[in-house]
């Protein structure tokens, strides 16, 4: 007697989106959240000379790990790639909350990016997969609108969380965010996978580690800044000539010979450097220059994680009947306008107004060029390639972020200790809860007149990237809306209901 086999059970799609979403708005809060209260962390735990740390440990464990988890995605499936990501990102939510000190902060800030190189990459890989490239536009709408809430509600609720609680709550928060997330994936998310055996590109993704590390600490001043980059471009070569010879390499070189691959690479690489810049020197700029309060400053951010959302969801409808080329460069323009503007009119005793306006310039023209750019590149590659051509994007963004705030930190660290009369622990004492009022007058205007200089410096630098990038982005080649890759792939590898 036969024994019949059950049918797989169909991915419930809605439930399946709701999960991604829960994964997004934890990734969304943590922007605006942690952004907001990092200047009262750094009054409480010290060490203002590695401010920028906070956030650039959690972009190296990013951007080191984003291709890794997106070529095990395609080797593995997407669900327990992104399932062990959620795990790590709440494991270093809750360390983050327990940190005595800067340094344990920083540490656990890379367990969460860790965690995040894992599931940015797969939720949108996953999306890529149930949806269709007319059904995928008009989900970025969705997808926006969570970055929108989240964008409307972090910083305020960084604020009072600040004031009300402790700022390790703004840690705690991503908690339940994660294990909903989990649980929907891992009962109404399925997927058919290629069982077979699969070789792993352990000496890239070393090799490519130490060249992104190195690369950092070349960004540095100092002594070992010669040395550092030369150990990056050793690295880099012995990358490139492992990856020409692996069976499975980490980044397959032949997708960067399309030309769409290869600007989008560029110009996702530039974005990041500027996105990632203003989100954490605004909030900075507004408590220690201007002496506003946690939520005045992450209110000055909000407009920008607003505006990217409501573009996106826009772009995302009309992506379809203009093309992507149009939406690609109204955006850049309106980036760069809005990093320039920032740049021009950011002073001591202005308006959180000017902040709030020219930001929510710089996330609608972020939102108008995003969405396009990693549409193209999903429709350009079949599922097999798609989990890895969607990493790379975000590897080369993120890589952007991160080198962009290692060299501006190290900028404005050279202009705080360029003055030895002024204590670093002054600035500490400036971000703390009676914004040094216990300083003295000569010491707190030599160092808020310091910290002006060095955030000027800073965002000029991002303006002047924002020019460079628009120019990229003039690049970009002819996209069709539909392509052939798209036909029946999502329906053969993810059972969509």
């Amino acid at each position: 007697m036969k024994l019949s086999l059950l049918p797989m059970p169909k991915t419930n799609r809605p439930l399946t989106v709701a999960a991604i979403l829960c994964a997004m708005f934890m990734a969304a809060m943590e922007m605006t959240v942690v952004s907001t209260a990092m200047p009262t962390v750094i009054g409480d735990l010290g060490g203002i000379q590695h401010y920028a740390w906070v956030f650039t440990a959690y972009m190296i464990a990013t951007t080191i790990t984003v291709p890794l988890f997106g070529k095990l995605a395609d080797l593995y499936g997407r669900k327990p790639i992104m399932l062990f990501g959620i795990a790590l990102f709440v494991l270093g939510s809750t360390a983050s909350g327990q940190a005595r000190t800067i340094g344990q902060l920083i540490a656990f800030r890379a367990v969460q990016g860790l965690g995040a190189g894992s599931m940015q990459p797969t939720a949108l890989t996953i999306a890529g997969d149930i949806f269709d490239l007319e059904e995928r536009a008009r989900i970025q709408g969705v997808f926006g609108a969570v970055w929108g809430v989240a964008g409307l509600i972090g910083p305020v609720l960084g604020g009072l969380i600040v004031k009300w609680l402790s700022w390790r709550w703004v840690f705690y928060i991503n908690v339940p965010f994660g294990l909903g997330s989990a649980l929907l994936l891992i009962f109404f998310f399925r997927e058919r996978v290629e069982r077979k055996h699969h070789t792993l590109d352990l000496a890239g993704a070393g090799l490519l580690t130490a060249a992104v590390l190195a690369l950092l600490f070349a960004t540095r001043r100092g002594p070992l800044a010669l040395p550092f980059a030369a150990l990056a471009a050793l690295t880099l070569a012995g990358f490139l000539a492992v990856e020409r010879r692996a069976k499975e390499p980490l980044l397959p070189l032949p997708l960067f010979r399309k030309r769409v691959m290869a600007v989008t690479t560029l110009v996702g690489a530039l974005l990041g450097a500027g996105m990632i810049a203003t989100v954490t020197f605004v909030p900075l700029y507004i408590q220690a220059v201007c002496g506003g309060t946690a939520t005045e400053a992450g209110s000055a951010i909000t407009p920008m994680v607003i505006g990217w959302p409501l573009a996106s969801a826009v772009g995302g409808r009309v992506l379809p009947r203009v093309g992507f080329r149009p939406l690609i460069w109204s955006g850049l323009v309106l980036s760069a306008g809005g990093t320039i503007a920032l740049a021009r009119l950011l002073s001591p005793g202005m308006s959180l107004n000017v902040a709030r306006v020219t930001t929510l310039v710089v996330g609608a023209g972020l939102g108008f060029a995003n969405t396009p750019l990693l549409i193209a590149v999903q429709t350009s590659v079949d599922w097999k390639q798609r989990g890895v051509a969607t990493a790379s994007t975000m590897f080369f963004r993120t890589i952007g972020g991160t080198l962009s705030i290692g060299v501006l930190g190290s900028v404005l660290a050279a202009r705080l200790t360029r003055d030895p009369s002024v204590p670093v622990e002054a600035a500490n004492a400036l971000l703390g809860p009676d914004h040094g009022r216990t300083l003295a007058p000569d010491v707190l205007h030599s160092l808020s007149g310091a910290l002006a200089d060095g955030l000027g410096t800073v965002f000029w630098a991002v303006g002047a990237i924002a020019i460079v990038t628009f120019a990229s982005g003039l690049l970009f080649p002819y996209v069709p809306t539909r392509a052939s890759t798209e036909n029946g792939e999502a329906a053969s590898q993810a059972e969509a209901a």
